[in-house]
């Protein structure tokens, strides 16, 4: 059964408040966009969540709703999610927090965590096998833009890192699967675009599907780019 919703978000620790701390209400419309998105996914059975790792010397991993994520090492030690101890990569450890306060919150969930180093081939093969199940998929995407787009960003500014996040951007906007699927991955490591393989994991996930594409938050408030859409 093709996936019947999907959600796009980014995975700053900020997104967390007690991560934040004082700036938490700088990222209220970041937040806000986030929990929509995934607000949508409740109409499926069960929720995948996708999000970037860092480059391992094995493929893809999946891990059981139940694996921890913690947020200690951000500054807000009593702020965890699942029962285990804290395995989780950060995008997925944020994808579950964020499911946590949204209406999806009941459904069954499985992480599966994309390496860095993961080619568009693969990261397209996983999409097509999430949604080839008998189940409602609900898939969560979780992935940031380029960490170059200003002077004050993680990295100094790159001058491709805005046209990556606006072609991106509006690939998610019209739901382009091919421009997805054609993302360069060593421009998306040069640029240091996290997002660049379970974007391309939603681009093999929504073949065949017909689900009406809103891209809902575009920005890069710390340099870094932020992208929020939903598929419904």
């Amino acid at each position: 059964m093709p996936v019947v919703a999907a959600a796009v978000c980014p995975h700053p620790p900020l997104l967390v408040p007690e991560v934040a701390s004082g700036a938490a209400p700088e990222l209220d419309d970041l937040r806000t966009a986030c929990l929509a998105a995934i607000d949508a996914l409740s109409t499926a059975s069960t929720i995948v969540v996708v999000g970037s790792a860092p480059a391992v010397p094995y493929g893809l991993v999946r891990f059981p709703a139940a694996a921890g994520g913690s947020f200690a090492a951000y500054g807000a030690p009593g702020v965890r999610i699942g029962g285990g101890d804290p395995v989780l990569p950060l995008s997925l450890a944020i994808g579950g927090w964020l499911l946590e306060q949204s209406k999806a919150a009941r459904l069954p969930r499985t992480y599966v965590a994309v390496p860095a180093t993961t080619s568009p081939d693969d990261c397209v093969r996983l999409g097509r096998e999430i949604a080839a199940g008998n189940d409602r998929v609900g898939l969560l995407v979780m992935g940031d833009g380029s960490a170059r787009r200003s002077e004050h960003s993680p990295v100094h500014l790159h001058p491709r890192a805005e046209i990556f996040d606006t072609t991106v951007a509006t690939a998610l906007q019209h739901s382009d699967l091919d421009v997805l699927k054609a993302l360069d991955p060593d421009l998306g490591t040069e640029l240091q675009a996290a997002g660049r393989g379970p974007w391309q994991a939603l681009a093999g996930a929504l073949e065949g599907a017909t689900l009406t594409p809103d891209l809902t938050y575009n920005a890069a408030p710390y340099g870094v780019g932020y992208l929020v859409a939903s598929f419904t």
